[in-house]
């Protein structure tokens, strides 16, 4: 399951947002620095993509669908960002092997920007996870924000996560949101199946966007593990036991993510053994995610400590 924004070729939900920034752009107000927030998963990188891809494949042989929110295969424009080798689009965004975006990403972004353009098409630089740019990082990037040059269109991605006012202030701010039961309608659209059918109701209830069900659902299909009939308690158990997450960082995250679910699932003020764990365990994996200390020790305690304790 390929989950990459960049290869969605359907826009599914935010047909309207969508709508509204190219007909700013026809009417030559779309602003030049764009701040799309929401939760993470929600589809704000993809409706970038396929913001920038109608804007730069209008005149090409295969153009964006407007109709049908598509983009056609054989899309100039899409293969090209595929590839890496659009001269109107620029992507950065955390590497992998990084906790934060550096400086050294910025200025080479610069670099870029100070060359001529190949064509008069505008450009486009799109910045995922900006809540991930180390304070080096923005003051660079606030420098260009301050005087981009012309024709060029920043849109940055920022997931309902703290960034600094002087960011955020020289941007537009667009909330992107869905309910629950639009992310489950979009999420079983993308799958063509009902995803309520596919996992146990105590897990996807706390799930709320397309992006984290599919996530999860790519997770089960690559460890073998049935979501429809697998409980909370029993996953979190398998998921450490299988200690899966010590090379997968994807792994690791949901691990952490669904032992949050379980603290804010079965805590309650009456059972205050319960509560004082919970404040423990969130603060020692905040911690841990940090400093990125050792997640097995932690994980060992917790399992003793909440399910055996």
């Amino acid at each position: 399951m390929n989950l990459n924004p960049v290869n969605q070729l359907s826009l599914y939900g935010h047909y309207s947002e969508f709508s509204n920034f190219i007909d700013l752009y026809k009417d030559k107000k779309l602003p030049n620095k764009i701040l799309l927030s929401g939760e993470k998963g929600i589809g704000k990188s993809t409706l970038a993509y396929h913001i920038i891809n109608h804007i730069l494949s209008s005149d090409e042989e295969f153009p964006y669908d407007e109709k049908n929110f598509q983009i056609h295969p054989d899309n100039k424009t899409f293969r090209l960002i595929i590839n890496k080798s659009n001269p109107n689009f620029i992507s950065i965004d955390i590497d992998n092997d990084k906790k934060s975006i550096d400086i050294n990403q910025i200025r080479n972004l610069i670099l870029t920007l100070n060359k001529s353009s190949f064509n008069t098409k505008p450009r486009f630089v799109l910045i995922d996870n900006i809540e991930l740019l180390n304070i080096n990082s923005v003051n660079a990037l606030l420098k260009i924000l301050e005087e981009p040059n012309d024709n060029i269109y920043f849109i940055l991605i920022n997931n309902n996560k703290k960034i600094l006012p002087t960011l955020k202030s020289r941007c537009l701010n667009y909330n992107i949101h869905l309910t629950s039961n639009q992310s489950f309608d979009i999420t079983s659209k993308i799958l063509d199946e009902n995803c309520l059918n596919l996992i146990h109701n105590q897990i996807i209830n706390h799930y709320s966007t397309p992006g984290s069900i599919l996530s999860l659902l790519d997770f089960a299909d690559k460890n073998d593990v049935d979501l429809k009939e697998i409980n909370l308690k029993t996953l979190i158990n398998k998921i450490i036991m299988d200690k899966k997450y010590k090379k997968d960082q994807f792994i690791k995250l949901l691990l952490y993510s669904l032992i949050e679910i379980y603290f804010r699932k079965n805590v309650s003020v009456k059972n205050t053994k319960l509560l004082k764990l919970q404040n423990y365990f969130l603060k020692k994996i905040n911690n841990t995610k940090i400093f990125n200390l050792d997640n097995e020790t932690l994980l060992i305690e917790f399992k003793d400590k909440v399910f055996n304790g």
